[in-house]
């Protein structure tokens, strides 16, 4: 099967489709014949996909808060309203929160981390497994990160949730087996994106740039990656060409777990 048509005639549910991940994922599996829909809190993200996905693309947009378990519920059902199924879910809303060390880090902050990168990935597995189930399988990709695998001093909040996300992957891929559904993470490494820019700037406000270099020299491959090599992986996962995977830590990361 080429990559051209690999996902002909799924439906992808994609969460945070208006980050740059998402967005690129989103596309990609536009590319490859799936039909879309994009989830994301901020409208004019949104706004933006349809945009860059070009008129008649079969693609849904779905404003939504993955913290809400009604405004998870509401986008469940409007995917299945759409479309009638879920063949693939990239359960993929994150935010970073603040850099800062562990005794000064507000707890406030903390929580939201916790409210979007962990209760939300649950909620979104909660809503769609059932769906899935009713269809005879489907595959669901979590993106964790690296922070996931190692600690990174200043990223408390980040490095727990992602750590939890790898948990609950792999709880899901035990209970969800004999449902034929499959529960795989995405687990990236530094990609050049907003996020990655936060994170330099909050580390070193004011020479953000040097924050990014040393970030590099520490990536065997010598760079970032980019949305569109994470998507790469995002989209063979949600093939079939992964059927017997399922349970699994794809990192993405240039090498940069392997020391």
């Amino acid at each position: 099967m080429s990559d051209n048509n690999q996902l002909a005639g799924k439906v992808a549910l994609v969460t945070g489709a208006g980050g740059a991940i998402g967005a690129a994922t989103a596309l990609l599996m536009l590319a490859r014949g799936a039909s879309v829909v994009a989830v994301d809190r901020t409208a004019a993200s949104l706004d933006q996909l349809e945009r860059d996905a070009g008129p008649g693309a079969s693609l849904h947009l779905v404003n939504a808060d993955v913290t809400s378990e009604a405004s998870v519920a509401h986008y469940v059902a409007e995917a299945l309203k759409a479309f009638g199924r879920i063949d693939v879910f990239f359960n993929n809303a994150g935010v970073e929160g603040k850099v800062s060390p562990i005794a000064d880090y507000p707890l406030a902050d903390f929580q939201n981390v916790v409210e979007v990168n962990i209760v939300g990935v649950f909620l979104g597995m909660k809503h769609v497994i059932p769906a899935m189930a009713a269809q005879g399988g489907g595959s669901i990709i979590n993106t964790s990160s690296v922070a996931g695998l190692i600690g990174s001093p200043g990223l408390s909040a980040y490095v727990a949730s992602k750590h939890a996300v790898i948990g609950l992957t792999r709880t899901a891929a035990i209970e969800c087996g004999p449902q034929n559904i499959r529960v795989n993470s995405v687990n990236p490494g530094p990609i050049e994106s907003r996020m990655m820019r936060s994170i330099e700037t909050q580390a070193s406000p004011g020479a953000a740039a040097t924050v990014h270099d040393q970030f590099a020299q520490r990536i065997p491959l010598g760079r970032y990656g980019t949305c569109g090599e994470v998507a790469r992986m995002v989209a063979f996962l949600a093939s079939d060409e992964a059927k017997y995977l399922t349970g699994g830590v794809f990192v993405v990361d240039g090498g940069m777990t392997t020391s």
